[in-house]
């Protein structure tokens, strides 16, 4: 994928990501909800989107669909971070992570699985 998308368009994404396809007015709605963007704001970050091949528009009633996955987004977002802020170092972004936050027993337990099943 070579779709690259900003934080705006991003919040578009995330609403047919949570709730599958929707209409460009429901869209508008939820994201007024959230961040108090007006209609013409969200339906110019549709047609972005749209313009981007990351939204399939079809009728009837504007109705979107996504096009990319949020998985997809994720790990491509996540590898731009790596790059950009941690030298392209996964064990560099663990333990800034790590040592802001303190993680229960569980979290840990978690981490180590997933360590484990790396190796």
């Amino acid at each position: 994928m070579d779709v690259k998308l900003v934080d705006s368009e991003l919040k578009v994404m995330n609403v047919l990501w949570r709730e599958g396809d929707a209409t460009a007015k429901h869209i508008s709605d939820v994201l007024k909800q959230e961040t108090g963007w007006n209609m013409n704001t969200t339906y110019t970050l549709i047609n972005r989107c749209i313009k981007k091949g990351a939204i399939a528009r079809f009728e009837p009633n504007f109705m979107c669909h996504a096009l990319i996955p949020k998985e997809e987004v994720q790990i491509l977002e996540t590898e731009a971070l790596l790059d950009k802020i941690f030298d392209g170092s996964a064990d560099k972004l663990f333990a800034t992570l790590l040592g802001r936050k303190k993680l229960s027993k569980e979290e840990i337990g978690n981490l180590r699985k997933m360590v484990e099943e790396l190796e």
